[in-house]
């Protein structure tokens, strides 16, 4: 953690943002949280400098090279069976469940079978929530997704965009998407390593609220077994002390959070809430405009 930092609010963000940068995304973020804090009814409790943005989309990002733009062009074949393939049938199966004008898979082991993952990309183009993107940036988004639960030096690296911006004066960090994997992993980093002990929680950080907008965590076979620490006896650990108040927002066709509630996963002391988004049902400007969105992180601005 670097010393002297004064940032009441770490925002992590989700997947896909390797072209981006922290002054984009804050850009970005800084009037749809303080339009969810007015919706909350609260005017004054956050400045403009009171807010940071935890970036590690460059760790995705490949190496320029010539005529080399944007994205590799990845096809249906660069798929990877299992991690990716199974994600992606999760996803094909949320979207089907959502939105009828998307076919539903022919059965659970279709992600197994040649030609299921053309079908699934094929059957997602025709998704509100998917039909945006371009083949390759969703197989792109798979492999982020995949890379950062497996490749630990990257891994280690995005927590300690994290980490590094946690000072004795955060009090909220909320984590978007992939974004909400990190801020958690590295929440419980902090708390296990015993710095920054305040009253708050007594233990390794003072961070008072961690609010998730449009999280993974409770895929239990993909993501929530693959946390560090690993989850014991099916339970995920508290990323802090027991002052540490957990706000899970989910909006009710965003395919990404396919578990909404995450209480059986990590415990009935946190809070859920499911949001409508309408057709940007990942968007996390979305999510931070919605007043409940807001309470949450007024409440860890108090």
């Amino acid at each position: 953690m670097s010393a002297g930092v004064l940032v009441r609010v770490i925002c992590v963000h989700g997947i896909g943002q390797q072209l981006a940068g922290e002054q984009t995304l804050v850009s970005q973020w800084r009037p749809a949280l303080q339009d969810g804090l007015a919706r909350a009814g609260v005017t004054d409790l956050l400045a403009d400098t009171d807010m940071g943005m935890a970036f590690y989309g460059d760790l995705f990002r490949p190496p320029g090279q010539p005529l080399a733009v944007g994205d590799p062009y990845y096809r249906a074949s660069d798929v990877e069976p299992g991690f990716e393939s199974e994600l992606l049938l999760e996803w094909w199966q949320a979207a089907a469940a959502a939105e009828p004008q998307v076919v539903a898979p022919g059965g659970p082991t279709l992600a197994r079978t040649p030609g299921s993952v053309q079908a699934a990309l094929r059957a997602l183009s025709h998704s509100t929530f998917f039909g945006g993107l371009a083949l390759r940036t969703l197989v792109f988004d798979l492999k982020q997704v995949r890379r950062y639960l497996t490749d630990p030096q990257l891994r280690a690296a995005a927590r300690a965009r994290v980490t590094d911006l946690i000072g004795p004066d955060t009090q909220v960090v909320i984590g978007h998407s992939l974004g909400s994997v990190i801020a958690y992993e590295a929440l419980h980093a902090l708390s296990a390593g015993g710095a920054h002990e305040g009253p708050e929680d007594g233990r390794g950080h003072r961070v008072r609220a961690l609010v998730t907008l449009g999280s993974p965590l409770g895929i239990r076979n993909l993501i929530f077994d693959r946390l560090q620490p690993p989850p014991g006896g099916g339970r995920g650990a508290w990323p802090g002390g027991p002052g540490l108040v957990w706000t899970n927002v989910a909006d009710a066709g965003d395919v990404v959070a396919l578990v909404k509630d995450l209480r059986p996963a990590f415990g009935d002391q946190l809070n859920g809430y499911v949001v409508h988004n309408g057709a940007h049902a990942h968007d996390a400007r979305a999510y931070l405009t919605d007043p409940l969105t807001g309470a949450a992180i007024a409440a860890g601005l108090r």
